[in-house]
Parts: structure tokens; sequence; C-alpha cells
């Protein structure tokens, strides 16, 4: 069993609650999404870039950390197996076949002119299997982190298997000691991401994705030893001034070339407007370096100051996976209903943020409450009444650890 690590869990909460904020802010910018405000706005771009580098890479670390602490409760690694099958695979059917389909709907309707409603469009033509106006479907949008977590969720397995994989914690330990788990990592993206290849964005297809592998793989391995390795996490929190001044350094750079280049009118920097034909070599190294020295900045902040619990923390670790699988549908359709009212940008998104935190609230609530939604929505099976979790600073629980009457208690999963 390992001791919980509280700073991981808020860097977890953290991390998923910038996400949110992100695909908010997607609305607004001219880079593609599933629905636009009317008039998008480059200078948008500049804020969002702040998490865009390093955002995904530091989801699958958290994973990585958080399958460490899963598997050590697990039998061995057909258990482990057996339970992220479940709680990963289940609500990734459940996304793709009900939650996804609202933001396909909307995409087509508002940027290729589909005239359908939402009923017939999903009885119709959803699961055709054949793309419309150039529109995949069925799709599973944003859920792509979850098949990916599962398919890496796999190797590891795998390479648990390995005679011997039980000396990889302790090459771990010597390859990633004080320094160097802030250099290595940085040398590997360096190497594989600018130097070997040039990285345009992910294309959210499992099989045809290399790079993306090649980035996210070994983050999510990162995070599974790094739950094993107090020694790296106490040099990546003395480090942690050191990363974060990197960061900072890479951040800025990259900003001011972007506030340049839509100063001029020039050039064109998002997830998917982004070429590596007009981009300029410092503006790519920039983004490679920000990557990780963000990710080890945070990871030692975690460590040195926020490794302490709170009320809210356990209902919190459990809601994360449910505010994800729904926060998406929330925005587009929010967005969708916004449009008609031609109001100015600032309005929408003064409605859009409290909408997606209530409509994601709503949906965890009720969720959870509902014993047969509950593994629909990323949570383990009560069996029996719910009773939601007393908020005791005082009294040890797990992650997202529910209580229900007259039953043990449910143990969490961190997606």
């Amino acid at each position: 069993m390992m001791a919980r690590h509280y700073g991981m869990d808020w860097l977890r909460i953290g991390a998923f609650a910038l996400l949110i904020l992100y695909h908010i802010g997607m609305v607004f910018v001219p880079w593609d999404f599933h629905v636009k405000t009317a008039e998008p706005n480059a200078w948008v771009e500049l804020p969002l870039l702040l998490t865009n580098p390093w955002r995904l890479t530091l989801l699958f670390v958290v994973s990585g950390y958080a399958s460490r602490a899963l598997f050590a409760k697990s039998a061995g690694v057909r258990g482990f197996l057996a339970n992220r099958n479940i709680r990963l695979l289940v609500p990734l059917a459940f996304g793709v076949t009900v939650i996804v389909p609202p933001q396909t709907w909307v995409e087509l309707t508002t940027q290729h002119g589909y005239t359908g409603g939402f009923g017939w469009f999903w009885l119709h033509d959803y699961f055709s299997f054949t793309p419309l106006d150039g529109v995949p479907m069925p799709d599973w949008n944003h859920l792509w982190f979850v098949g990916y977590l599962w398919a890496y969720t796999l190797g590891l397995a795998a390479l648990m298997l390995v005679p011997g994989a039980n000396r990889l914690q302790a090459l771990f330990d010597h390859l990633f000691h004080s320094r160097r788990a802030l250099l290595l990592p940085l040398a590997f993206l360096f190497v594989t991401q600018y130097l070997l290849f040039q990285r345009v964005a992910d294309t959210q297809d499992l099989i045809d994705d290399p790079l993306a592998h090649l980035q996210y793989f070994p983050a999510f391995l990162f995070g599974f030893g790094l739950a094993g390795s107090p020694a790296v996490m106490r040099g990546l929190a003395r480090h942690w001034k050191l990363s974060a001044a990197i960061a900072v350094i890479s951040y800025a750079t990259l900003a001011v070339l972007t506030w340049a280049a839509i100063a001029s009118a020039q050039l064109a920097i998002g997830d998917a407007s982004l070429s590596w034909d007009n981009l300029t070599r410092l503006s790519r190294i920039a983004r490679v370096v920000d990557v990780w020295a963000a990710i080890a900045a945070l990871i030692g902040i975690a460590e040195r100051f926020l490794n302490r619990d709170s009320a809210w923390r356990t209902t919190l670790a459990e809601a994360v996976f449910p505010f994800y699988i729904i926060h998406q549908t929330i925005i587009v359709l929010v967005e969708y209903w916004l449009l008609p009212l031609h109001l100015d940008p600032a309005a929408e998104f003064a409605i859009l943020v409290p909408a997606t935190i209530g409509g994601c609230c709503a949906f965890y609530l009720v969720g959870r409450r509902i014993d047969w939604l509950r593994p629909l929505i990323g949570l383990k099976r009560a069996g029996r009444a719910y009773t939601a979790p007393r908020h005791d600073r005082h009294e040890e629980l797990d992650a997202g650890d529910p209580r229900w009457r007259g039953g043990d208690r449910a143990r969490p999963d961190l997606a």
C-alpha cells in the first residue's frame, strides 16, 4: 500500500480544472473547435498558450502516478487490468454513444450547414461509420484521452510482466536523481519532438499518432515511477524554482513571438493551425522546453506546498473524472444556445464559465447517487444506498472514496 500524496491529488484536480477552462477558451480563438463565437479573437491565444504546450502531458503524468496507487490496491496485474478495463472502457463507450453526439451535431449544424435535428442525426447519421462533410462519425472527441490512457495501461501491464521488472524502480531512481528529473526529460523531448521529428499536433487517432505516443506514454510511465520514488519527488521539489524559471522564460518567448505574429498577421500558432513551415526555430524550441519545465515545476510545488489534506479534497478528487466526461458537451451546447443572442464575447464567457461548472456539478451529483449510473460516469458501483462523503479533515479517506450505509468503502479511481 502507498501513502497518499495530497499534493498530487491537488495537482490532478487543478490539471483537469485548467483543461475545462482551456476548452472554454477554445470557443473564442480562431483554432478549430466544435463551436465558435461569432467573432473569434486571435489575442485569446496568448492566455491559452500558457497551458497549451504542457496541459495534456501533465494529465498523463498524474494519471500514471494514480495508476501506481491503484496497482498497489489490486490483486496483481490481472486484477489491475480488470479494474482499468471496467473503469475506463465503460465510460468511454457511454461517452462515445451518448455524451459526444451533441458536440458532433452542433459542429455539423453551425459549421457545415447540416439541417437535420439532433434526434434524426443520432438515429440515422451518427452511427453510420462514414464521415459527413469530413467530420468522422462516430467519434470520441475529447474522450480520446481515455482511450489513450487505456492503451498506455495495457503497455504498462505488459511491462510489469517482463522478468526483472521489479528492478526498474531502482533504475528510475538512479536516472532521475536530483536535477536529472528536470534535465533528462527535457533532453528526451528536445531530441524526439524537435531534432528528430517536427511534431505539429495530435491526430487523436490511436493507431496513427506516433509522435503523441512518443511524448505521452513516457510521461505516463514517469508518473508511475515517480509514485514509487520519494527521492525523485524530493529532487523535483528542491529544484522547482529552476524549473519554474525555465518555464516562465519559455512561455514569455512563445508569447512574444505569437504577439508579433498576430500583430503582423503573418503567422498563426494554435492546436490546429500550427505549421512547422511558418514557425520560427526559437518558437519550436520554446514550446518543447516549456512542456517539461512547467510540469517539473508544478510537481515540485505540489510536493513542497500542497501535500496537505482539506475537507473538500475527497469529493473534488472523486468528481474530476465525471467533470471531464461531460464538460465539453456542456460548453458546446451552451455556446450553441448563446449564438442566436448575438452577445458580446465577454458576456458569452461570463455565462459559459458558471454554466459549465454548474452543469458538471449536476452531472456528478446526480450520477453518483444512482448506482447503475456510477460506472457510466467513471465511478465504482456502491451496491447500496449512497451517502455523500463526510468532510472530516482528521479522517483518512481514499480520494474518491464514497461511503454508503451498512457496508465497506468503495475504492477510488483516478482516471
